[in-house]
């Protein structure tokens, strides 16, 4: 399979790259970054692009599955204006695009919780870009939706005072499908995701995603 990522230099996005380069099931790994990653391997193509130009990269667009693993913090994007043109704008012009060219498989890193009825803005843009992906027909479409997510390394004090809660209530017995994930499995899934998932769409919720292709 020849796999395109977008979203390659986040924490799960990162992580995705180095577990498709491992996989001999993918032979070329395809990532569009606003910057060179370093990375080097036979069998990755690095595309340094300009995001607000994606029609004029549609040609290099092509492949067996795309994984979207694009996310930002409303903080981090600034405003709700710019959250929406990386969350939701991006995302949707390389499904469209990916469409065209051909690409059967359409893998989406989503959130727990999103739905486009959804009160809460991040819950309902995430619902949205679901739907929306949804209306492209892809033969294959592998919605992942996990909750807190530990990044190795993170220095994000509310995650990390979030993850101490989890765990500990976990330890006891309560709440134990939202146990926090941490972001090499999610990869892990990601990655296998195509290889396994049927035709159609398949939605696999945050407490299902640990048991996922346990056996594979």
């Amino acid at each position: 399979m020849k796999a395109i990522i977008i979203g390659a230099t986040g924490a799960t996005g990162e992580l995705l790259v180095d577990e498709l380069l491992r996989d001999t099931a993918y032979t070329k790994v395809t990532i569009f970054v606003r910057r060179p990653t370093g990375k080097q391997n036979p069998k990755l193509v690095e595309h340094v692009v300009d995001f607000s130009k994606i029609d004029s990269y549609k040609d290099l667009i092509v492949g067996d599955v795309l994984f979207s693993c694009l996310g930002i913090t409303l903080k981090a994007a600034g405003s709700k204006e710019n959250q929406i043109k990386i969350d939701f704008d991006i995302p949707v012009k390389f499904a469209q695009l990916g469409k065209e060219n051909g690409i059967t498989a359409f893998v989406l890193l989503s959130a727990y919780g999103a739905s486009s009825k959804s009160s809460v803005f991040y819950s309902q843009l995430k619902g949205k870009l679901e739907d929306k992906i949804s209306e492209f027909n892809f033969e294959q479409y592998i919605i992942f939706k996990p909750g807190l997510l530990l990044r190795e390394g993170s220095d994000r004090l509310g995650e990390k005072v979030s993850a101490g809660v989890l765990n500990f209530v976990n330890a006891i017995g309560l709440f134990r499908k939202f146990k926090p994930m941490p972001t090499a499995v999610l990869a892990q899934k990601l990655a296998q995701a195509p290889k396994i998932s049927p035709k159609g769409t398949s939605v696999i919720e945050l407490e299902k995603i640990f048991s996922f292709a346990q056996s594979v």
